[in-house]
């Protein structure tokens, strides 16, 4: 531990008093550190009200990070569910367009339209 190095001497008076003169006769603490003391015990006080929020501030922080990977997850899903459903829009969509294409070929060929219709069996 530092040694503390005053900056200014104390008064000659007080290095002068006799040692119990500078002791408090109830609790035995010198009265030049008790002021020190009251102040370090208002310090301690306040670290702990502050310990505490920072306790608290860890169990947020645990709760956080598992929302954030429940939600990354769920947005993983819906990637996956977004993307076969587009792929089945597609499919749909293809497959009405070859619907419409087949049925306008049938109309601009009328004399194909039995072997467009039929399978063609060569022999």
């Amino acid at each position: 531990m530092d040694h503390h190095i005053p900056m200014h001497a104390l008064p000659e008076e007080i290095q002068k008093m006799l040692p119990e003169e500078k002791v408090c006769k109830y609790c035995g603490v010198s009265y030049l550190i008790l002021h020190e003391f009251k102040a370090m015990e208002e310090k301690v006080k306040a670290m702990e009200k502050e310990m505490k929020f920072y306790q608290g501030s860890v169990d947020r922080e645990k709760r956080l990070q598992e929302k954030l990977h429940s939600l990354s997850q769920e947005l993983e899903q819906y990637k996956i569910d977004n993307k076969s459903k587009t792929e089945s829009k597609i499919y749909f969509r293809l497959m009405l367009r070859l619907e419409v294409e087949h049925c306008q070929l049938k109309e601009r060929m009328p004399d194909l339209q039995h072997s467009v219709t039929e399978p063609y069996i060569g022999l």
